[in-house]
């Protein structure tokens, strides 16, 4: 695995061109949902024994507009960029850190590496222009409307029409500040959203708080508008995600959403649309301060909760070998009539 390297390019012209994409979203395939209910009531077992695994399977089948669905190309796409905020002391550790975990990536060395082996996924990683970091947003907007459009349109490329379901991760030191600054935009309380991340010390965290609310009040008129509240407090990779998300629901493909960072960066979707995320599934419950609260607004139950806050899509990659489970009981299980078992009487 090789991490593909940013290129600028822009297939929205303006945030007006942008929202009009946000906005125009296609519909879930009922019937195909459907059918995957009626072999559920047929499957040996009690109605509704495997309980969220079915919903899961009827969800993927929505998506896909096919029954039984399938999950046989499954990408891993893990967005990496920098940011300026990290000159306020906001994270334990420097911006180097973002490439040279890049590096790993592609050497094989981290937990995703493992994590999508393991899961049957392809990992892609796309470095977002790591030697310019966003601008520090408690001084000026992140990102010019420009900056903003051509990473987001970096993701919306990377999403590949032949795929079954997409997970959606990130890596970037600072971007936990930039996430929490986005979701208090997006649904109030400063800085309430706001977290240790790479485990910042007290004073730290104290830094990380006021670099937040400073941001908040700064681009307090932005805050109204979801797309720029996203350029001006995000960063490259949590527009990257936006994009990726977006284009997932124009290409009728499923989305594992991992921690409190992929969980802010799609939330603008929410904010515009309010089914614009129903083609998303939350793959876990991150550890990270903030992301219960996060997901509660955005009214998503994660399929687990194991205390994990790596990013990287490390707990969606792991939330993906529960779906599989899901589809095998879907495919494989007998029929009542199949197996001659009796069912329960009418």
């Amino acid at each position: 695995m090789q991490p593909r390297v940013y290129a600028e390019m822009s297939r929205f012209a303006s945030f007006d061109d942008l929202r009009a994409a946000c906005l125009d979203l296609p519909s879930p395939d009922s019937r195909a949902a459907d059918a995957v209910g009626a072999r559920e009531a047929r499957l040996t077992k009690p109605p509704g024994s495997l309980g969220r695994l079915e919903a899961a399977i009827a969800w993927i089948a929505a998506w896909q507009g096919r029954n039984p669905p399938a999950l046989d190309r499954v990408e891993i796409l893990v967005f990496a960029g920098n940011h300026g905020v990290t000159a306020q002391g906001v994270s334990a550790y420097p911006s180097e850190v973002t490439a040279q975990m890049v590096a790993n990536f592609a050497r094989g060395g981290a937990a995703i590496n493992q994590l999508a082996r393991e899961a049957g996924a392809s990992l892609h990683v796309v470095a977002l222009s790591l030697d310019q970091p966003t601008a520090d947003f408690t001084q000026a907007p992140a990102m010019t409307e420009a900056e903003f459009l051509e990473a987001v349109a970096a993701g919306y490329d990377e999403v590949s029409d032949a795929s079954d379901l997409i997970v959606l991760g990130e890596m970037g030191i600072g971007n936990t500040s930039a996430s929490a600054a986005l979701s208090g935009a997006l649904f109030g309380g400063g800085a309430r959203f706001a977290g240790t991340g790479t485990g910042v010390d007290d004073a730290g965290f104290a830094r990380k708080r006021l670099a937040i609310e400073t941001a908040l009040k700064r681009h307090e008129e932005a805050c109204g508008d979801p797309l720029r509240a996203a350029a001006s407090l995000g960063g490259r990779e949590l527009a990257a995600l936006l994009g990726a998300c977006l284009a997932a629901r124009h290409k009728h493909i499923p989305v594992l959403i991992d921690g409190i960072v992929s969980t802010a960066a799609v939330s603008p979707l929410k904010a515009l649309r309010a089914d614009a995320l129903d083609h998303t599934l939350a793959g876990h419950l991150s550890a990270e301060a903030g992301h219960r609260l996060l997901l509660q607004e955005l009214g998503m139950t994660p399929l687990l909760d194991l205390g994990m806050r790596l990013g990287e899509g490390s707990g969606a990659a792991v939330a993906l070998l529960v779906l599989r489970a899901a589809l095998a009981c879907h495919t494989g299980m007998a029929t009542f009539e199949e197996a001659h078992v009796s069912d329960k009487p009418a």
